[in-house]
């Protein structure tokens, strides 16, 4: 087995960020209270954060998915990816703040399907959207139109794929660890 490449970039934090990487660790801290673990690697090119951060915020509030369908989209895309630092941070968000069930939680943290026939649909579209690079056939669509998905939703995983690639890319190569408040939930 081979071992990925980490990067030898000294995270940024407030206290070593120039202007640039300052500016958007700030703007987290005052939006969620204190900076993730990962943010510090992403700020070592502080559009790499600042895009995230503006994709992150943009697929919450204007996709039309509820807050535990995002967590539903995320978590599998982070499991996919082979993401941990992410699967504990969302595993956590879905478990104390969005509302997914605990045995759909557990099922994606496993990888299995989820008992949810609709979360489950939401779930397998999602992965098949990465495993396919953005390229679902007919069938696909059709059987996530099917559950109760619109094609509307499509571009909205896309936008999540491409934010939790930013972040899942980001963490196997800087190697953050688990914040404390998400360690409970470590994969």
């Amino acid at each position: 087995m081979t071992t990925s490449y980490t990067i030898d970039v000294m995270p940024q934090t407030l206290d070593t960020a120039e202007d640039g990487a300052k500016a958007v660790l700030e703007r987290a801290q005052k939006s969620l209270g204190f900076i993730p673990n990962m943010y510090g690697g992403m700020a070592a090119v502080p559009a790499v954060l600042d895009t995230y951060l503006d994709g992150y915020r943009r697929f919450r509030e204007e996709t039309g998915f509820s807050p535990a369908e995002q967590e539903v989209v995320f978590l599998a895309i982070s499991k996919f990816n082979g993401c941990g630092y992410c699967m504990a941070a969302h595993s956590m968000i879905a478990d104390k703040m969005s509302g997914v069930p605990a045995n759909s939680l557990a099922a994606l943290r496993e990888g299995r399907a989820l008992p949810d026939a609709k979360l489950e649909a939401l779930r397998a579209f999602t992965e098949r959207m990465v495993e396919s690079r953005g390229s679902p056939t007919e069938a696909d669509v059709v059987t996530f139109r099917e559950a109760g998905y619109e094609e509307r939703h499509i571009p909205g995983i896309i936008l999540a794929i491409a934010v939790k690639t930013l972040s899942n890319y980001s963490n196997h190569i800087f190697k953050p660890e688990v914040d404390e408040m998400f360690a409970g939930y470590k994969v």
